[in-house]
């Protein structure tokens, strides 16, 4: 199966999760700290939400989520021949989750991402690759931490 994702960042995640599960009529298939995630049937899309004050609606990335890894090597090898460099996460953690993921850039500069879960994890993640800030320390989203006082923000990435 495959679907669309569609990253948004949001000011409060509890009153985005509210609104989200009120309009498409579902729960969160995965809520923590700063992050939920919906799996929607009808339409097939993949909503991710990242708490982010102060970039409420706006886009995080886009993304294609598919059924295997063969379609992420399949798509990896598809944008090489026409001449599109990727980013490639091979098991990675990522957004409590395990995945083989690739990454290019529209024209625009928007970051889409083709990527399958592999399993769940619970810990958000520290894969090496980051769209948008190849200086970050985390994977995706804008999740932060407190470590002695200091804060440190993810930046936009994956899913």
């Amino acid at each position: 199966m495959s679907r669309i994702q569609l990253a948004l960042n949001v000011d409060d995640l509890d009153e985005a999760v509210a609104f989200y599960a009120t309009l498409f009529n579902t729960a969160p298939a995965k809520l923590k700290e700063g992050y939920a995630n919906f799996a929607i049937a009808d339409p097939p899309l993949k909503l991710v939400l990242f708490e982010n004050p102060g970039q409420g609606g706006t886009i995080n990335h886009l993304g294609v989520e598919v059924g295997s890894s063969d379609t992420v090597h399949s798509e990896i090898a598809r944008f090489t021949a026409a001449g599109l460099f990727t980013d490639e996460e091979i098991g990675a953690t990522c957004c409590f989750a395990t995945q083989d993921k690739v990454w290019v850039t529209g024209p625009a500069g928007e970051r889409w991402e083709v990527y399958t879960v592999l399993a769940d994890s619970d810990t958000f993640g520290t894969s090496p690759q980051h769209p948008g800030d190849p200086d970050a320390g985390v994977c995706c989203g804008s999740v932060a931490a407190d470590t002695d006082d200091d804060e440190v923000t993810a930046g936009a990435g994956c899913c």
